[in-house]
């Protein structure tokens, strides 16, 4: 699934947050949306699914333009997506595997008896074999993120959406989760889109990076250009991380 944003804007009242954004996210590719915090990453990340509808602009998935679909006609493209809230999204009164098998029961993507199969092997796939009777709140926060991968992936997605997948975690498990990205993308073919501003990331896993500031795109390429480009808010957004 490729997406494509013509001149998208977005504003609250009269605060402008997104002015005239475009960009394409190419199928198959990690694509890193970066900045510092409060830029617009996330909200753009919300019109990608639909759960945002830009004030003008269109966005497209494949050839389709999804801005002025009804939630109805929205239900059938959110079932080719994944999307990972940079919280988790677990719902803490279910376990594990209950958790997990929520798009399955939800949907009837599975028959009954095999539920407990998919589940398992979607655990196994972010490491976390066994773990289907442990509550979200005995989980630490890079668990519950590969919980909420793994109930992504029991819906077969063409594209995952990721809020700030490192965010508040240690560098091991930061590690880890790149790790889980990268290997998603190789091994599934899945098309992955990044909201982050941990740059130890962008440099492990971007083939192509677009960098908002003040809502606007101020950079797009790839990651050696990032590195080289003379741009004075990226070398400063660059320079604070490191």
């Amino acid at each position: 699934m490729e997406i494509r944003c013509e001149n998208i804007f977005k504003r609250f009242g009269k605060n402008e947050v997104l002015k005239d954004i475009s960009l394409e996210i190419e199928e198959g590719k990690i694509t890193m949306i970066i900045g510092g915090s409060g830029v617009g990453k996330s909200l753009l990340l919300k019109h990608f699914c639909g759960l945002v509808r830009p004030n003008s602009g269109r966005i497209f998935l494949d050839s389709q333009d999804i801005t002025k679909l009804s939630e109805r006609a929205l239900y059938p493209i959110r079932r080719r997506m994944g999307v990972i809230f940079q919280s988790g999204g677990l719902l803490a009164s279910m376990n594990v595997g209950e958790n997990v098998a929520l798009g399955l029961k939800e949907h009837r993507l599975a028959p009954i008896e095999k539920i407990n199969d998919v589940v398992k092997e979607k655990l196994s796939l972010v490491e976390l074999e066994g773990k289907e009777d442990v509550m979200p709140a005995n989980l630490s926060g890079g668990m519950r993120k590969r919980v909420s991968i793994a109930r992504a992936l029991t819906m077969n997605p063409e594209i995952i959406l990721y809020d700030e997948p490192t965010a508040g975690l240690d560098p091991p498990m930061s590690e880890n989760i790149d790790k889980l990205i990268m290997d998603l993308n190789q091994k599934m073919n899945v098309t992955s889109v990044v909201v982050t501003h941990d740059l130890i990331s962008i440099f492990k896993l971007a083939h192509y990076i677009y960098m908002l500031h003040d809502g606007r795109i101020i950079f797009s390429g790839t990651p050696e250009q990032l590195r080289s480009s003379e741009n004075s808010e990226v070398k400063e957004f660059i320079s604070r991380q490191y």
